[in-house]
């Protein structure tokens, strides 16, 4: 974390008030995202080699648009999914910490002769989110324009804002140290201070999925519904594992995808824990957890993979036949892509 934004956060208020509260629907919160890796990649061959490396169609990023993206293996098996942004001519990729630091150093084994300089530009921005029905309304006083739609991005005043997916209003600033400490400063007066643990639950109820260490190689982007939520360009041409993200899509037929989910439980599901049905005869088992988060009501809400069928059965469980069955949510996009 940037040595003088931590300071900063250290003279706020106490870290024990930085938890999920007990309102599951705050009017507004704020929530500091140093925990997230962010990548800078920059030179005149940035944007032409990152679109041979990565699922999305890069030339879509610009001054006024991000968009969600994935990095695979050669087999077509997610490494890394990430939210891809441009500030000043330069792309970022943000992500976990967990597949940051692996990404960080396996981009620069592919560039070659390219005129690209992949770097940690983790410390160098701050970032921070802002979510709720009262959000825009906040944002509104500090910039004379919001982005109105998810995935538009504007920029005013040295900070990047970004339109993200969620149940109310969400967005994430981006910005120099100076230019955040005054924003949180601000919004801090009237937005409840949480933590990580709620932004991840803000993605999961977004059905925005997240690659941790324990799910690397775990799914293709489909699996993960990438493609519902402009995860995945068909048209965009070659990258690496790309002939099997398009075979998945136009010749073979998908077995597997992701749900959202709530289990009443208290002992924390985790990334890449297994699910069980009675119904399953696959030799890889019925699913994983792809994320899970503690709901303030009780219990978590998660992220699964499953195949397809057993869905209907309603007999999808944690861990084995014992565990706490598996309670199918309703996603806050359509499913009917993959079933057409």
């Amino acid at each position: 974390m940037n040595n003088q934004w931590k300071s900063f956060l250290g003279k706020q208020t106490d870290s024990s008030s930085l938890k999920t509260g007990e309102n599951d629907n705050p009017e507004c919160t704020l929530v500091d995202l140093s925990h997230l890796g962010l990548i800078r990649t920059a030179g005149e061959d940035a944007r032409n080699f990152l679109q041979g490396q990565v699922t999305n169609d890069v030339r879509d990023v610009g001054e006024h648009h991000f968009q969600m993206n994935s990095y695979c293996t050669p087999k077509g098996r997610m490494l890394a999914s990430f939210l891809m942004f441009e500030r000043n001519r330069d792309l970022y990729l943000q992500m976990p910490q967990e597949t940051h630091q692996a990404i960080l150093k396996r981009l620069p084994m592919f560039i070659l002769m390219s005129k690209v300089k992949v770097e940690d530009a983790s410390d160098d921005l701050i970032r921070i989110g802002l979510a709720g029905p009262r959000a825009e309304t906040l944002l509104g006083e500090s910039f004379p324009n919001l982005p109105s739609q998810v995935g538009e991005q504007v920029q005013a005043g040295g900070v990047t804002v970004l339109r993200l997916a969620g149940e109310t209003a969400r967005y994430e600033l981006i910005g120099p140290v100076q230019e955040i400490t005054a924003l949180w400063e601000r919004l801090s007066l009237t937005a409840t201070v949480k933590d990580a643990s709620h932004w991840a639950l803000l993605d999961i109820r977004a059905g925005i999925p997240t690659i941790q260490e324990s799910t690397i190689e775990a799914f293709v982007p489909q699996m993960v519904n990438l493609q519902l939520i402009d995860g995945v360009s068909f048209t965009k041409g070659c990258y690496t594992g790309q002939e099997v993200v398009a075979r998945m899509k136009y010749l073979g037929k998908l077995k597997r995808r992701m749900y959202l989910a709530h289990v009443d439980t208290t002992t924390p599901p985790r990334p890449g824990d297994k699910l069980f049905s009675s119904s399953s005869q696959s030799s890889q088992g019925a699913g994983k957890v792809v994320d899970a988060q503690v709901t303030p009501n009780g219990g978590y809400d998660l992220l699964a993979v499953a195949e397809i069928s057993l869905v209907e059965a309603d007999d999808l469980h944690l861990i084995d036949a014992t565990g706490p069955r598996l309670q199918l949510l309703e996603l806050p996009y359509s499913l009917e892509e993959q079933v057409s």
